[in-house]
């Protein structure tokens, strides 16, 4: 009785590991931007607006900071 094995190659490459490098960095860097962007649009808010919305100015970036990295 003959069988096969078929061994798998790692794909660790140099190239597959240099492409998940660039993804992780271009993810970072949206995640970045979204904090940004999340903290600048609620300080521009007034007090009552924030209040509206149940956020106090202290809060402001823990919100973004979840909303951007869901912590």
């Amino acid at each position: 009785m003959a069988y096969v094995d078929r061994a798998r190659v790692a794909q660790n490459t140099l190239g597959a590991r240099l492409r998940a490098m660039l993804t992780r960095m271009s993810e970072d860097r949206a995640r970045r931007a979204l904090y940004s962007r999340t903290v600048q649009e609620l300080n521009a808010l007034t007090d009552r607006d924030l209040a509206d919305l149940g956020i106090c100015r202290l809060q402001i970036e823990d919100v973004a900071r979840e909303a951007a990295y869901g912590l």
